[in-house]
């Protein structure tokens, strides 16, 4: 049965308030005299008879959203963010750190516990943090020191920055990341400040993790965090990167060397125990650990390039 035109322009009317002059339900019936459930259903009517006609736009942005959707609905992945890859690395690494500022922006509420590991990428991260007032949020280092004049690029140095910029409380992992023997690390591992810290970082609401491609140009060499000999062993292994320190293989899992008895910061498990994994990485070196960090299901969120983006769904 057809809608008699009074209605009709009443539809109409109620319609154009609503979206056009951005009325609520309730202002829209005491403006018509009506009931918001009445308004409701009028709107709803509208709908139906094709008065109000809906339709979504994809936004004229540099991202390419067809691709994000793709490698989400391959890998099976909540969320992908591609920024535009520039020929300055530099660039694209703070287009990345804007990406991360303005995600976290979305997503947190201000009483969250937020891990973070280290690396250039989580610099680039923490300079675009947009100042807020959490004092409820605590923000966890998920690593132990890395310590060197290269400070500013590690797990300390950006979580009390980070903290310092969200108005929240940091709690440090005091302890190497790295140490000597496996002894040294099970005894560090004992001390209750550690146990505690590690423990805080596992219940995380959001991990935030860079993920690294060790080669002998790579900040874990070129600062002494490993020896050019233990990078050699981990490649004869199959190693294609790290996620805080943590190696992978092609398929995302964890190689087992040695050098794991030996860190100070959570395992492949724990990151997974995480509800909401957000891995960032920038530059062509990082597209093999970027696939394999997928295939092995340990990010819910990537936030990369789209030169990446393209690779990962040729």
């Amino acid at each position: 049965m057809a809608t008699d035109p009074i209605t009709q322009k009443l539809m109409y009317k109620i319609a154009r308030a609503y979206y056009d002059d951005e009325l609520t339900q309730q202002e829209i019936g005491a403006k018509f005299g009506l009931s918001r459930i009445k308004v409701g259903r009028l709107l709803e009517k509208a709908r139906r008879e094709k008065l109000v006609q809906i339709s979504i736009q994809e936004p004229k942005i540099d991202a390419d959203i067809e691709l994000e959707n793709k490698i989400e609905k391959k890998y099976d992945i909540d969320e992908v963010i591609l920024v535009p890859a520039k020929s300055d690395h530099q660039r694209t690494l703070q287009a990345i750190g804007m990406a991360t500022a303005d995600f976290l922006d979305r997503v947190i509420s201000g009483d969250e516990i937020i891990g973070i590991t280290w690396g250039g990428t989580m610099l680039a991260m923490v300079d675009a943090l947009h100042s807020n007032n959490w004092p409820g949020m605590r923000i966890v280092q998920l690593l132990g020191g890395l310590g060197s004049s290269q400070a500013d690029m590690y797990a300390a140095d950006l979580t009390i920055r980070m903290a310092q910029t969200f108005g929240a409380k940091a709690r440090l992992l005091s302890a190497p990341g790295i140490v000597p023997t496996k002894e040294i690390c099970d005894a560090l591992r004992q001390d209750q400040q550690i146990e505690e810290t590690l423990e805080l970082g596992e219940k995380a609401d959001i991990a935030i993790v860079g993920l690294g491609r060790p080669t002998s140009s790579s900040p874990v060499i070129k600062y002494g965090i490993l020896s050019p000999d233990e990078l050699v062993e981990l490649e004869q292994q199959g190693t294609v990167g790290d996620v805080g320190l943590r190696f992978m293989d092609a398929n995302g899992e964890a190689i087992k060397n040695e050098i794991n008895n030996r860190i100070i910061g959570l395992d492949f498990a724990q990151y997974k125990s995480i509800k909401k994994v957000v891995g960032i990485a920038a530059g062509p070196e990082k597209y093999e650990v970027v696939k394999a960090s997928l295939i092995g299901n340990l990010l819910s969120v990537l936030i990369t390039d789209s030169e990446i983006g393209k690779r990962l769904v040729e």
